[in-house]
């Protein structure tokens, strides 16, 4: 699809384009649409949210969020939640805490300096007359320190702390910003939020977007995007989410393109991601920032003691990888869509970006897989898959 096509099916509305498979493009007034974020309301409601603008980095990027209520045949209209004028705000994150108040987390950085983010937390509202509407507060800044990012939900640990799964981008003085130092980390809060420390994950260079499922007696798998484009990667903690191993590669490719990861109602894990790696495309690109054209004249950083980055790597297919054992292993793989996955510009408007990418999974209580990702980078795509979808006949089983 061109991006005028894209654009002109962005009415939300859901059309069933095989037996089982629901499909909708969610709408938004934005040029350039990323990062899906799925997450159950308490009414049985989902909500999507993303950020949009113009181009990633840009400070007219913002948070927006739309709600898909039950039975209905369209999502509703994108509502805005933020809009700081000197930030690009991105990867919301939608918590619903156990006193039952909704909370947006995002990032908050001004341009592509990532190292120099900040995470937002405000309270989530919903519209008493019209529950297809949401807006948010103002919201604060968490205290923990300068390039602290997040991507994955919040975790509530059985002593009743949040845990907040980090990636870190490390300053490094003089330099600018290219990943490759980044990190792993937990952000834990005692207090609902009011407070928060900082647990780095050992040994986790170039592994972020820790995304943690809930195993069986009290332990914990976490899996992460990797900077090096080679494996998704994979830690545990026997402690409840205390203390992680060192992440250690699964059998799963990444493209340095972000993951999600949820426990099945059958026990077993299932991973939403581009099963791509450096090793099966020559695309590169030079920075995820390279178009923002910034006047910066300050190298880019050392990679020394850290890693080197890959950029560029194809985004497609999109693919839901299933196991069995606990995530060490992903043998049965469910391709979602499948596309030339280019994404060696971040360009919405020109039809040069052609990946589908940043996907979230939920599984519903009647065991169907709700999914989103970007398309294009010009809309959100959502497909409902019923249980027992079978790819093999294009149908559910």
């Amino acid at each position: 699809m061109e991006p005028n096509e894209i654009a002109a099916a962005m009415t939300g509305d859901l059309s069933e384009t095989a037996p089982g498979r629901h499909e909708a493009f969610l709408p938004s007034p934005k040029v350039q649409n990323h990062a899906a974020f799925l997450a159950p309301l308490a009414d049985g409601s989902l909500i999507c949210a993303w950020f949009g603008g113009t181009l990633e980095g840009k400070s007219d990027i913002s948070i927006h969020a739309s709600i898909l209520a039950p039975g209905a045949s369209a999502w509703g209209p994108a509502c805005a939640l933020s809009g700081d004028p000197h930030r690009s705000e991105q990867n919301p994150v939608i918590f619903t805490a156990p006193d039952g108040g909704l909370w947006l987390f995002h990032t908050a950085q001004p341009s592509g300096n990532q190292d120099e983010c900040r995470i937002r937390m405000a309270r989530l509202m919903r519209d008493r007359e019209n529950p297809a509407l949401i807006s948010a507060e103002e919201g604060r800044f968490l205290d923990l320190p300068l390039g602290c990012f997040i991507r994955a939900p919040l975790v509530v640990r059985e002593d009743g702390a949040w845990l907040l799964p980090i990636f870190r981008c490390i300053q490094r003085p003089g330099q600018r910003w290219n990943g490759s130092h980044d990190l792993a980390a937990v952000g834990v809060s005692t207090d609902a939020g009011e407070t928060w420390t900082l647990e780095e994950v050992p040994d986790s260079i170039g592994s972020v977007h820790m995304s943690p499922v809930a195993l069986d007696d009290g332990r914990y798998a976490a899996f992460y995007r990797r900077r090096q484009a080679d494996f998704v990667h994979r830690s545990e903690s026997a402690d409840g989410g205390r203390s992680w191993s060192a992440p250690e590669p699964t059998d799963v490719p990444n493209n340095n393109s972000s993951i999600a990861a949820i426990r099945l109602a059958s026990g077993g894990v299932a991973m939403i991601c581009n099963p791509a790696s450096a090793a099966t495309s020559s695309d590169r690109r030079a920075s995820l920032y390279d178009e923002l054209g910034e006047d910066d004249a300050r190298p880019d950083a050392d990679p020394t003691g850290g890693c080197v980055p890959v950029w560029g790597v194809p985004r497609a297919p999109v693919a839901v990888c299933l196991s069995s054992d606990g995530g060490r292993t992903f043998p049965r793989r469910i391709i979602v869509e499948d596309g030339p996955g280019t994404c060696t510009s971040n360009d919405s408007t020109d039809g040069r970006n052609k990946e589908m990418s940043y996907p979230w999974l939920l599984e519903g209580p009647d065991g169907a897989l709700h999914i989103a990702y970007t398309y294009h980078r010009r809309a959100i795509k959502y497909v409902r898959l019923a249980p027992g979808w079978n790819p093999a006949t294009g149908g559910s089983a």
